[in-house]
């Protein structure tokens, strides 16, 4: 039952093989008995998934059951949910218990899924190894030694450890994309404004994206389709209609023109990764695709272009956190400038407070137009180059991160080491489109993930791209030793 897909619970639940109560119950032992190994979840919200259990059994049994009433999911701990903490992974959130809940999880509760718990995080999304959290670093089912990637690797891996069968998660730079590699899952991130931003705590506002991860693009695509639309509580939720997304993912690939950019084959690429990524784009040959080189030109412009403006958002977006109306505080404060230091000082991590200063920086008279104004112009640029290469092809294919999965501590030491493993997924954060990335090998025993990027609001074309590689390959089906 634990090692099923969300399809597979779903089709288990109609057809009575269990109960949501059984489903979860079981799911929760695994959770408490397996989970310190992993320190994947921050908080279990036994009692409220029992409660949610219990109603979805009572609607399905009325014949009010939608396709994911009764299943289990987790929450990356930076969407509020009402009456639960939500932490963002930091000291500053520690205490913080929300009054309301995120529109996304609000979606979720209206679909009748169990909310097992809140997931590990780096601390305010910011970090690419899930080693900034205040609650400690989770570790990667495949190698505990390892990462599990960042910020949402706490979601990556419960879902690979086999503690819950889909979780949210949330990529500002990579972070939905990275952890899905690294654990061998299946991650979207969808087009920026797909998803509301609602309640979900800011990072980086005009960066920052809500997403599904799972084990398949056909369990992705049943997320989306209770994530996905406008929310008149966010303003920059995009005015669409919502697809069926899992309407056409059994579409044949016949004529589907994939682009290969040149620059994601850098020297930077560990070369067992490259050939497994041609490999997986051999087999969309083999399903009737055709493949054609591109050039996205200022690819490498990426990593320092991010690096200004995400801080530069994140210095304005956590001013809010001050100890006054919420979170930490610090002990006896002299006055209110104390205050403000002390709480600030002693609530944020050290990566937090590196981005906070460089984005303070940045922002600051006289660098504005050096720095912050320059970046939103290399911004520009890269767009431009998507939307150029996207009008020639259907979709974009290429390696998701440079290397696999890397040992705990291997990169805490050098900030600009670690920034450069997010080289080939913060241009789609960039140019706010979407991608996702899905397992498509092996390395050394570590999992190797292939990104896709679409053009804007095409995540019914990648999760069908994704879904037809994986009824023809089983890289998706490979679970860590011992589960």
């Amino acid at each position: 039952m634990l090692n099923k897909t969300l399809a597979e619970l779903a089709k288990g639940l109609e057809q009575g093989e269990f109960s949501s109560v059984e489903l979860t119950q079981a799911y929760l032992e695994r959770i408490k008995n397996e989970d310190s190994k992993y320190n994947s979840f921050i908080t279990v919200t036994e009692e409220l998934a029992l409660q949610q259990a219990t109603a979805a059994d009572t609607s399905r049994a009325a014949g009010n059951a939608t396709a994911m009433t009764g299943l289990p999911i987790a929450h990356k701990d930076i969407f509020c949910t009402e009456g639960v903490r939500t932490s963002a992974g930091s000291k500053m959130l520690d205490n913080f218990i929300s009054p309301y809940d995120a529109t996304v999880v609000r979606k979720f509760n209206a679909a009748g899924t169990v909310t097992l718990g809140k997931t590990n995080m780096d601390e305010f999304a910011m970090g690419s190894s899930n080693e900034s959290s205040f609650y400690g670093p989770t570790r990667n089912p495949w190698d505990t030694d390892r990462v599990p990637g960042g910020s949402s690797g706490g979601s990556a891996a419960a879902i690979a450890a086999g503690l819950t069968p889909a979780a949210t998660g949330t990529d500002t730079g990579g972070s939905i994309r990275q952890p899905a590699a690294f654990c061998n899952l299946t991650g979207l991130k969808p087009t920026y404004g797909r998803v509301s931003r609602y309640g979900m705590i800011a990072y980086a506002s005009s960066l920052d994206q809500g997403g599904p991860m799972a084990h398949t693009a056909e369990d992705a695509a049943m997320m989306m389709n209770v994530m996905a639309g406008t929310d008149p509580l966010d303003s920059t939720s995009a005015e669409r209609n919502v697809p069926d997304y899992t309407a056409n993912l059994d579409a044949p690939l016949t004529g589907l023109k994939i682009g290969l950019p040149k620059e994601f084959f850098s020297a930077r690429l560990d070369p067992a990764m490259a050939t497994l990524i041609q490999t997986a784009v051999k087999e969309y040959e083999a399903l009737g695709a055709t493949i054609k080189e591109v050039s996205l030109p200022n690819t490498a412009l990426s990593v320092p272009a991010y690096y200004i403006i995400a801080p530069a958002e994140a210095s304005s977006n956590l001013s809010r956190f001050d100890g006054v109306r919420y979170g930490y505080r610090c002990e006896d404060p002299k006055d209110l400038e104390d205050m403000y230091k002390r709480t600030r000082g002693e609530g944020f991590g050290s990566e937090v407070k590196r981005r906070i200063m460089v984005g303070t920086y940045a922002l600051s008279e006289g660098f504005y137009d050096a720095y912050y104004k320059k970046a939103q112009q290399i911004r520009r640029l890269i767009q431009q180059d998507f939307i150029r290469v996207l009008s020639e092809v259907d979709v974009i294919m290429g390696p998701t991160t440079p290397t696999p999965a890397f040992k705990l501590g291997e990169k805490t030491s050098d900030p600009v080491d670690m920034y450069m493993e997010d080289i080939f997924t913060l241009s789609l954060n960039l140019a706010g489109l979407p991608g996702m990335s899905i397992p498509c090998g092996m390395t050394n025993g570590l999992p190797v993930g292939l990104q896709i990027i679409g053009n804007y609001f095409a995540e019914e074309k990648l999760l069908n791209v994704a879904h037809k590689f994986q009824q023809a390959t089983d890289w998706h089906t490979l679970k860590p030793a011992g589960l």
